[in-house]
């Protein structure tokens, strides 16, 4: 046991006092957070995993570990993955130069850019370890989400009219029963790999499981749903059988980014009436025609795009004018509602390519590690590919939040394969 506690005390560099510890506590203590966090302002992510990151840099450069940091930055930076995604966002930056609102097409930037700069500095950090402790502080502060959605819903939102938080409306929960759905996964997985107090531990993760279901059920977002479902099957088939598993996701990855300029047309065509007037409005028909609108677009700027971040105004774009005009109204809807859509209209398909090369890279990564490190990794990848295919705008400042801290509760292995520097 003493042996396990040096190398904690080793793992997080040089002691230079309790400045350091209590920073990178705090820091730490935001990330718990984030899911009470989300359900009191659901837009709030961002800005809490901003906070972390730079409470555990100065966690590092109060602990003299400044150099450090800078070399775990380059190495981050140096991955495959991590030198694709930083082309995808040098391709985006480069396309709002044809972008018909330039200044709004840099803020769409600036929110996509933010969350990943700060979830790659908490990285660096190397402050940032989901230590036991972490781990069920933060399963609780997922159930306490949970059910605090669950009762608002309800009570016909009493406790927020009550409080004066903000749109009385029951779709604000639709964010927050995202967030509970990514930050699970990698909880769920820890707690279930702890070797010291297993029995409650799993208890534990079993009942953040069904928690984070029945949220889902019972908030109006279709996106969580879905997404639990897939995490769900994916992570089972995984565990049984990994490498074909990964293999099906990373065709379906493809060919559903593949087939974005035709979205519209392939489920105008291919799903009957019967299965679409089970879905709500915005996500039957009308879905469909926003895809249809969208898809346009898309195969009219086939290779650049329209300009990043021009979804939001796509019916003031120049573009509009090679649309057909019974597909032009809904260009105003906002966003495709479909990630790749999205992406293959604003940046063509360079950004569609340079977006499916990082997923497959990823992919990659993961298909080295062990069966039981590899299932929740890829149950989440899945997941989050599924709620970003029929989701809201895929550039939210919230969602490229919570993705990130999904992906550092899995600790700082997260995507290395075995033999790889953990640093």
């Amino acid at each position: 046991m003493s042996q396990t506690r040096s190398a904690d005390r080793n793992e997080t560099g040089p002691d230079r006092g309790v400045l350091p510890q209590r920073l990178a506590g705090l820091g730490a203590a935001l990330m718990v957070l984030m899911p009470l966090a989300m359900w009191l302002a659901n837009r709030s992510a961002p800005l809490t995993l901003g906070l972390a990151a730079a409470l555990l840099l100065a966690a590092a450069a109060a602990a003299g570990s400044s150099r450090e940091v800078a070399a775990r930055l380059r190495r981050l930076l140096a991955t495959p993955p991590g030198l694709a995604l930083a082309a995808f966002l040098g391709w985006a930056l480069l396309s709002i130069l044809w972008s018909h609102d330039k200044a709004a097409s840099l803020r769409a930037w600036g929110e996509l850019a933010l969350p990943i700069v700060f979830a790659l500095a908490l990285a660096a950090s190397g402050r940032f370890r989901p230590r036991p402790t972490w781990l069920r502080a933060l399963a609780f502060a997922i159930l306490l989400a949970c059910l605090l959605v669950m009762v608002e819903l309800a009570s016909g939102l009493s406790q927020r009219a009550a409080l004066g938080l903000g749109k009385l409306m029951s779709f604000v929960f639709n964010r927050p029963a995202i967030t509970a759905l990514v930050l699970a996964a990698p909880t769920i997985h820890g707690l279930w790999s702890l070797p010291e107090g297993r029995r409650f531990d799993r208890i534990l993760a079993i009942a953040l499981a069904l928690a984070v279901a029945a949220c889902a059920l019972r908030s109006e977002s279709a996106s969580a749903r879905l997404g639990v479902a897939v995490c769900a099957l994916c992570w089972g088939l995984a565990a049984l059988w990994p490498r074909l598993t990964l293999t099906a996701a990373g065709c379906a990855f493809v060919v559903a980014m593949a087939m974005a300029p035709v979205l519209g047309i392939a489920a105008r065509d291919g799903l009957p009436s019967l299965i679409l007037n089970r879905f709500a409005v915005m996500t039957g028909q009308a879905r469909i025609d926003i895809w249809l609108s969208f898809g346009e677009v898309a195969r009219a700027r086939p290779l650049a795009g329209a300009g990043f971040g021009t979804s939001a105004t796509m019916h003031r774009n120049p573009v509009v004018a090679e649309v057909a005009p019974e597909h032009r109204l809904l260009l105003g809807a906002g966003h495709p509602h479909d990630m790749p859509l999205q992406a293959w209209a604003e940046t063509g398909a360079v950004g569609a390519g340079l977006l499916v090369l990082a997923g497959l890279l990823l992919l990659a990564r993961l298909r080295r590690l062990p069966a039981r490190e590899m299932a929740p990794r890829l149950a989440l990848f899945a997941a989050a590919f599924a709620i970003s295919v029929v989701g809201h705008g895929a550039w939210q400042g919230w969602w490229i939040a919570v993705l990130g801290a999904g992906i550092l509760w899995f600790g700082p292995g997260a995507a290395r394969p075995q033999g790889e520097d953990h640093g």
